[in-house]
């Protein structure tokens, strides 16, 4: 098969569609004959040398990817081959054929296309594990998301609003704010501006009972001061730096927490493992995306293997929502 492989670390330019050996399905995998692959910050990192894979994932980029099954392991149970699916995974999505845990794969979602289910584990799962599971929102409550047109924040803006949260999202242009509130942002904020200031007067001093940060270190003392009473920030990111200094009065003020977690180095089994992030998925978010309430937002589709042009793009940046590759065979 041909996949994306990276020559050494550095620009989109290192990035090459060459031969690589065929997958074969381990006890309790698939093979995925891959249909399109998502494009994550994830990748760009990887690609620049910041964010080697887990011991023992493919060291081929791609976390999430769509198609059909073409092969069982032993022990796989309710999957066949011709299955079309979606499928969180640890690497190697960036290929004409991917292995990945059988408890890692979703069918596609109702009325969504097989390339456009391509870029919808890795936001879906990210978001259920931290803004449901860790950060437990409820109705009624507001949810801040920092970087509102993002993959993530197109999804997590969506997911917010079905739960009947009030939603606030940050954006750096006036543009991107008004695709927010199409989102269904009830509150847009220009992070050029003064985040806490402009959230407290726009829900009337009450703040954010969950955050959704990407920025890490940068935003922290930002975020803390956004948070309500009980209030909790979530950290998925660290595109600002991994040390911040922690005000622990302002937070203990608040009783507020602070959350950090990821997703692509857990196990696949296990109460916080994949699995069970994907199960939790398939039940609560697939519905919301079935019935309308949530819909993928895909920015482009790219050739597979000009996955460099890909990458470019958000080099560039202006991104909004999901980067789609599709393999010569789907196309």
């Amino acid at each position: 098969m041909y996949a994306i492989t990276v020559s050494e670390p550095g620009g989109p330019d290192v990035l090459q569609w060459t031969e690589v050996p065929d997958p074969v399905a381990q006890p309790g995998e698939v093979v995925i004959d891959v249909v399109a692959a998502g494009v994550n910050r994830a990748d760009i990192m990887q690609r620049q040398g910041h964010y080697p894979p887990p011991p023992g994932a493919s060291d081929i980029l791609g976390l999430e990817a769509s198609g059909r099954i073409a092969a069982l392991g032993e022990g796989v149970t309710g999957w066949k081959v011709g299955d079309e699916v979606a499928a969180l995974l640890a690497g190697g999505g960036y290929a004409e054929k991917v292995a990945v845990p059988a408890a890692q794969l979703l069918p596609i979602p109702d009325g969504v296309d097989i390339v456009t289910a391509a870029g919808l584990p890795e936001v879906a799962s990210t978001v259920w594990s931290n803004v449901i599971a860790a950060g437990r929102l409820s109705a009624g409550e507001t949810f801040l998301v920092q970087g509102g047109t993002s993959g993530i924040g197109t999804h997590a803006i969506q997911v917010a609003k079905a739960l009947g949260a009030r939603v606030a999202a940050t954006a750096g242009a006036p543009d991107r704010l008004e695709r927010s509130r199409e989102l269904g942002a009830d509150i847009v904020i220009d992070y050029h501006d003064d985040i806490p200031a402009e959230l407290m007067k726009a829900t009337d001093g009450h703040g954010a009972d969950v955050i959704l940060d990407n920025m890490g270190a940068k935003g922290l003392a930002g975020n803390i001061a956004s948070l309500a009473m009980d209030g909790r920030l979530v950290i998925i990111g660290m595109q600002g730096g991994v040390k911040g200094e922690l005000n622990l009065g302002a937070l203990m003020g608040k009783r507020g927490s602070v959350i950090s977690m990821g997703l692509r180095a857990r196990p696949v089994e296990g109460p916080n493992g994949k699995g069970t992030v994907v199960a939790g998925v398939r039940e609560l978010v697939w519905p919301m995306i079935a019935d309308g309430r949530v819909r993928p937002i895909t920015h482009a589709t790219v050739p597979m293997e000009e996955a460099g042009r890909a990458h470019a793009m958000f080099d560039e940046g202006g991104v909004i929502g999901k980067v789609l590759l599709v393999t010569p065979g789907a196309r």
